[in-house]
């Protein structure tokens, strides 16, 4: 049977993961590569990405890996460049990126500010602009912004909050004015994960407890749960689905 990605080629940002353990972005690049996909692994720091490479490839699938600083736009280019040297095409782009300042917006910094908004929405905005061109020359393809649960509701963080509420309508504008190209755009918006990133929060049994009980499953998100729903995305199953904001939140959002 054939898989649902088969010979598409996916971007992945974000695609490494910090310590021990299975990331968002880690396990998005595994589950295209799982569904047929030629993937680049991009990612900060370069041997992070390379350990997704390897789980890729130990798996029998393709993997290519290109670090990148995405807030530069020489380097969302040398991205974009480089899966079109590799695969010959790009079909997917899934950006996931983010930050926290950890700070109420009384006590957060403008440097503090200025960061997060360049790493969680310029970043992909130029990622975006580098790749919308080839989409559009290639006859489409799906991207997939990854968002939160914060950006809808009121969440101890001032800059993380607007960032992500840019980056849903960021979304919303990429499926107005390019969908006429046959190019999707959604945004997946995560409520709380259980990864390498988020876990030593999870640690501190009191935090842990206040967090699930405001969840209505009552259990945090594997990681896998959020890569399965931007697989879908990606494949023309979704084919008719472009400029919606998704939970992948065990109803957080509605709580």
């Amino acid at each position: 049977m054939k898989r649902r990605l088969e010979d598409k080629a996916a971007i992945v940002v974000g695609a490494g993961t910090r310590g021990e353990g299975i990331g968002n972005g880690k396990a998005t690049a595994v589950q295209f590569a799982r569904e047929g996909a030629k993937v680049l692994c991009v990612d900060l720091v370069e041997a992070e990405a390379e350990r997704t490479a390897q789980m890729i490839r130990a798996e029998g699938g393709r993997a290519e890996v290109c670090p990148a600083d995405i807030v530069k736009a020489a380097d969302c280019r040398r991205v974009v460049e480089t899966c079109l040297d590799r695969f010959q095409k790009v079909d997917i782009l899934h950006n996931n990126v983010g930050i926290p300042s950890g700070t109420e917006i009384i006590d957060t910094a403008e440097e503090t500010w200025d960061q997060v908004l360049e790493v969680n929405l310029t970043g992909m905005f130029l990622m975006c602009k580098q790749v919308l061109p080839r989409m559009i020359e290639g006859g489409g393809g799906s991207i997939i912004n990854v968002s939160t649960v914060a950006s809808v509701r009121s969440f101890p963080d001032a800059a993380y909050s607007a960032s992500k509420g840019a980056v849903n309508s960021l979304t919303v504008y990429l499926a107005g004015r390019y969908t006429r190209y046959n190019i999707r755009a959604n945004a997946l918006l995560l409520g709380y994960m259980d990864t390498p990133l988020a876990r030593p929060a999870w640690e501190d049994e009191k935090v842990r407890q206040f967090n699930i009980r405001q969840v209505p499953m009552r259990r945090f998100a594997s990681p896998w749960e959020g890569a399965m729903a931007a697989a879908f995305l990606a494949s023309d199953e979704a084919s008719y689905i472009t400029g919606a904001v998704i939970p992948v939140d065990g109803g957080l959002s509605i709580s």
